[in-house]
């Protein structure tokens, strides 16, 4: 029997696997349409994510998107673009930053939504998305400055957030050289951005 997406939206948004482990009660968070050319993966919404229901509400949403090359509009149009987080619920706070994603959301929902989008370019931003999808041992750094050996299915991406700020100083290379290319891409799929 195939389910259809909306069914499995509708199961995510009630969806309480890890309800006890979390600091607030769940509130998952993605954006999903059915047609979208982009799908970005990340790690999980932080609080102001969680606070608005509104994914990459931030000050690293302002610089994916600025990565991307897209606007406000494009990036939260659920007809272009898709977001599903390794963690739908916001996690909690740990000593620096936000805890890890929910181990459990990547297993039980991504295959079932991912398989029905007709994507072209994935994004895998930060350690968790690739660790899962990678299924390398490498760090991020040497998957970042390898970026080509996983077109066309993956981007990989450091996290943009503003705690990234000495790897992005460090690695002037990647804005150099990795969002260019990035923002072609988008154009391409996404001409009116």
């Amino acid at each position: 029997m195939t389910v259809d997406c909306d069914t499995i939206i509708s199961e995510i948004n009630r969806c309480e696997t890890c309800a006890g482990g979390l600091p607030n009660p769940p509130r998952p968070i993605l954006q999903y349409g059915k047609n979208c050319s982009v799908l970005i993966i990340g790690q999980a919404p932080g609080i102001k994510a969680h606070d608005s229901m509104k994914p990459w509400n931030d000050a690293s949403g302002e610089r994916l998107r600025s990565w991307l090359g897209i606007s406000h509009n494009t990036f939260y149009d659920e007809n272009k673009v898709a977001i599903v987080p390794m963690g739908f619920c916001y996690p909690g706070k740990g000593k620096s930053g936000d805890l890890p994603p929910r181990a459990e959301c990547a297993p039980q929902w991504h295959d079932r939504l991912i398989t029905k989008l007709p994507l072209h370019v994935t994004f895998l931003i930060g350690q968790y998305a690739q660790k899962y999808y990678l299924k390398d041992e490498l760090t991020l750094t040497d998957r970042v400055k390898n970026w080509r050996s996983y077109q066309p299915d993956y981007f990989v991406l450091p996290h943009p957030s503003p705690r990234n700020n000495i790897w992005l100083k460090r690695n002037d290379w990647f804005e150099n050289e990795v969002i260019p290319e990035i923002r072609y891409q988008v154009a391409k799929l996404l001409p009116d951005t």
